[in-house]
């Protein structure tokens, strides 16, 4: 069993996707099928359950994605360990991952805190999202820093232009001004047919990641019209059925993240970085400087 087998069971656990897992560990997805089928053999147990449509782990599976987490960051917290103890506390080096979006916010913030703590290096790593997530679990980055929909960080609904989310009138979700994944849970949903295939492949991939693909009902419009104005359902459909539904008075579109603007900044570290002085400090400069950069934009 090799580090990198446990890297790669650990983005799989992530993602839950063993192409997007492939991609992100950077081997083919054949290459990361025959790794967790390794992984299995070994430990004697199936870890993973696939189907055409979804990846889930088993309870052994679960119980080995929080072993691999956890073996992984001690792995990196003996790394700086020895690190520090080979070259002391003067050349103490943080790592700051940051996406595009933050790149007018972290520079700034780092040159002011070099100003103040000369005997630290800064290694700042331009990276997306996903990249960040996985190197801070890891222990490659000790900072984060990125921007996103406010809406996102309360677990928010995204879904693609492409597809739309809708009550009756007298649904108690009908008057949210955004919505919550978790808001969806004690309801049951519809789905609409969409005549375009690949729309139809989205309106999969989104009831999937809803957690609905086993409960949910399928019909066309009509039938899904008329079936939420008898009962506590939601539905989901194509853009191409927007008009239909605006122009009934007894039906109301949600509002999911496509339609909120406002960014958040998240600032997140390794939980192995202790916040001494000088850490609060960098991540007071961040904060500032994400404020001014606000005010900026809003004037």
């Amino acid at each position: 069993m090799r580090f990198e087998q446990l890297e790669q069971f650990v983005a799989l656990g992530n993602l839950r996707h063993f192409r997007q897992a492939a991609e992100q560990t950077k081997i083919s997805t054949s290459a990361l099928t025959r790794s967790i089928q390794t992984l299995e053999d070994e430990i004697g147990c199936q870890l993973v359950k696939r189907s055409t449509r979804s990846v889930r782990l088993t309870e052994q599976g679960e119980m080995f994605l929080s072993y691999c987490k956890t073996t992984l960051s001690e792995l990196e917290l003996t790394k700086k360990t020895i690190k520090q103890s080979l070259f002391g506390r003067d050349q103490q080096k943080l790592v700051i991952g940051y996406t595009s979006e933050a790149s007018s916010i972290v520079p700034m913030s780092c040159g002011q805190f070099l100003a103040d703590y000369p005997n630290i290096k800064i290694e700042m790593q331009l990276q997306d999202e996903h990249e960040l997530t996985r190197k801070l679990q890891l222990g490659e980055i000790d900072i984060s820093v990125y921007l996103q929909s406010a809406s996102n960080v309360v677990s928010n609904i995204y879904l693609p232009d492409q597809l739309i989310l809708f009550v009756a009138k007298h649904h108690p979700l009908a008057s949210k001004d955004s919505l919550r994944k978790e808001e969806l849970y004690d309801f049951p949903m519809y789905g609409c047919f969409s005549q375009s295939k690949q729309v139809q492949s989205m309106l999969n991939e989104a009831v999937e990641g809803l957690n609905k693909s086993s409960s949910m009902k399928i019909g066309n419009i009509d039938q899904v019209i008329e079936g939420l104005k008898q009962s506590s359902h939601f539905a989901i459909a194509s853009i191409e059925h927007a008009n239909t539904i605006a122009q009934d008075p007894n039906l109301v579109i949600l509002r999911t993240n496509k339609d909120i603007n406002h960014e958040q900044l998240v600032v997140q570290t390794n939980h192995h970085v202790s916040r001494d002085s000088h850490i609060t400090h960098l991540l007071g400069l961040i904060e500032t400087s994400a404020k001014s950069k606000a005010c900026t934009s809003n004037m």
